[in-house]
């Protein structure tokens, strides 16, 4: 057991991988103090040294942590995820009411009265 960590590992509620890609891996640790709500989370994040550097900029322009910084691109990544998902279930549905030639409000109302 490492210095320092001595206690925690059997506290450990959870544990996943929340972001797998070439270049970057985040290892996300709940650790908990019996039945209480998590205290801590622990992360190790692997980043190429360039990403690693600019991250670091954007946190000292922005006078940020490097944590609050990678916080703000999941979170910006995964409103982009979402609103991706979003315009292709209504392409999906669009193209679907095409083809039962539903293009306006009246054709819908004309479709769902059969």
């Amino acid at each position: 057991m490492r210095k320092g960590f001595k206690g925690h590992c059997n506290k450990i509620k959870r544990s996943k991988v929340l972001l797998l890609t070439q270049n970057m891996v985040v290892f996300i640790h709940t650790v908990t103090g019996g039945d209480e709500m998590a205290t801590a989370v622990k992360k190790t994040i692997s980043l190429p040294p360039e990403l690693a550097k600019e991250a670091e900029e954007i946190a000292r322009e922005e006078g940020k942590t490097l944590s609050a910084v990678i916080q703000d691109a999941l979170r910006v990544a995964r409103k982009e995820r979402l609103k991706k998902e979003f315009h292709q279930l209504q392409d999906y549905w669009s193209s679907k009411a095409k083809e039962k030639g539903v293009l306006t409000e009246k054709d819908l109302e004309r479709y769902l009265k059969k």
